[in-house]
């Protein structure tokens, strides 16, 4: 009996040290370079470089007191609908361009074409068809984030096993079950990939359709405090920004964690039969 508790002590104590090295991996250089701002900027008397302290002084009354509903909302909002259709889009595009080569030979060129074009400069284009609403903001994002996702579901496809691919024909696989279980299922790897890049894209560019003709938003609100020399309420919408794009990435990788776990067992499987 007392062996076996321990070894259940042990086996606790194993198990808050590997917590606390993992939080400190984590949470070590983030630590390290708070303190270096907080240091660096302490006796600060730049109008431009205020001291970290009254930028976080200023931090809650500035989005805490009303501008989480009006700016940081509609941001959110578009961020998602730009980034949910982008999503759609370059896997459905993906995956009919890498399932055909001659569709992959004729549109080709063209991808490579839009992909070259820097997002921001599609910005007045955008704005000529759209006008200055919510539409074309979520279309920025889309211009941007889409190509990550298409390049890498069209990669995914093409890699998929060619012995996977005649063992469906040879069981006769309907088409829909085809796309399901082979296709979409083989390039789930490289597609989350393509939306792990995406998200990073979708928030930036989600600030700079912001920054054009409009009059909400985390973009607007950073430009307006710029120009209105309010320096430590632009720098708090920085770190804001910056907490928000922690926040999705988490988020993300818990959804990744969930949708690919059968994808990390079968390596595991593979490692083990090896």
């Amino acid at each position: 009996m007392t062996s076996t508790i321990g070894v259940a002590r042990r086996s606790e104590s194993s198990l808050l040290i590997a917590w606390a090295k993992r939080a400190l991996l984590v949470l070590g250089l983030p630590i390290v370079l708070i303190v270096a701002w907080w240091l660096a900027t302490a006796n600060s008397t730049s109008f431009y470089w205020p001291p970290l302290r009254t930028i976080l002084e200023v931090f809650g009354a500035t989005w805490f007191e009303g501008r989480m509903g009006t700016d940081v909302a509609p941001s959110l909002v578009r961020l998602g609908a730009g980034y949910a259709l982008a999503l759609v889009l370059g896997v459905t595009v993906g995956v009919a361009v890498g399932s055909s080569p001659t569709l992959r030979a004729v549109v080709e060129p063209v991808l490579e074409f839009f992909r070259a074009i820097p997002p921001p400069v599609l910005v007045p284009v955008l704005i000529l068809f759209a006008g200055i609403g919510d539409g074309m903001k979520v279309l920025v994002i889309v211009s941007g984030a889409i190509w990550p996702i298409l390049l890498n579901t069209v990669e995914g496809v093409r890699s998929i096993d060619e012995v996977l691919r005649d063992t469906a024909r040879c069981y006769r696989f309907r088409r829909r079950a085809r796309l399901l279980h082979l296709v979409l299922r083989g390039a789930s790897p490289q597609i989350v990939t393509g939306a792990r890049q995406a998200l990073s894209i979708a928030i930036i560019l989600m600030v700079i359709s912001e920054m054009f003709a409009a009059t909400n938003g985390l973009g607007f609100s950073i430009i307006q405090f710029q120009r209105s020399f309010a320096i430590p309420q632009m720098f708090s919408g920085i770190i804001l920004l910056g907490l928000i794009g922690v926040a999705l990435s988490l988020l993300f990788r818990v959804v990744e964690s969930r949708a690919m776990a059968w994808h990390r067992g079968l390596h595991h499987t593979q490692r083990g039969g090896n």
